[in-house]
């Protein structure tokens, strides 16, 4: 599914975090909380997009949805991997089952964090900011 990609935040030109989901109430939902606290963000509805984005140089954090139409978050991931597309982005995954064998899945195919839905803004905004703090130590060398 394309659509317009969604920006926002204190520097929507280079938004540092890109939330990958097929509901677009999840979507605004994500992209006003991640506002809120001046986190710069996108919004896509599906893998297409997120692909692209990726191949045209996006790099942050991704939160992605794990049940979408069409390629699933996993899937995703494994065509990031095969075309090179993880190097200087830290994925989390966002779902609404709590399964623990897909939790497992999820560490195998490099996901750094995995986030069952509904969630604790509070929470998703810590751990987003320690993915950014993270992703700038990686970069600087540090």
């Amino acid at each position: 599914m394309t659509e317009t990609v969604r920006f926002r935040g204190p520097d929507a030109q280079s938004p540092q975090v890109m939330v990958v989901d097929d509901e677009e109430c999840i979507r605004e939902t994500m992209l006003k909380l991640l506002d809120s606290f001046g986190i710069g963000a996108l919004t896509v509805a599906g893998a297409d997009d997120c692909l692209r984005l990726l191949r045209e140089g996006f790099r942050g954090v991704i939160l992605m949805d794990v049940m979408m139409p069409g390629k699933d978050g996993w899937e995703t991931i494994r065509e990031m991997e095969n075309e090179g597309l993880m190097q200087g982005n830290i994925i989390s995954m966002l779902t609404a089952m709590d399964v623990p064998d897909e939790r497992l899945e999820g560490l195998k195919e490099t996901v750094l964090d995995y986030i069952v839905k509904p969630f604790e803004p509070s929470e998703l905004i810590a751990s987003v900011r320690m993915y950014l703090k993270l992703l700038d130590r990686v970069q600087s060398g540090a």
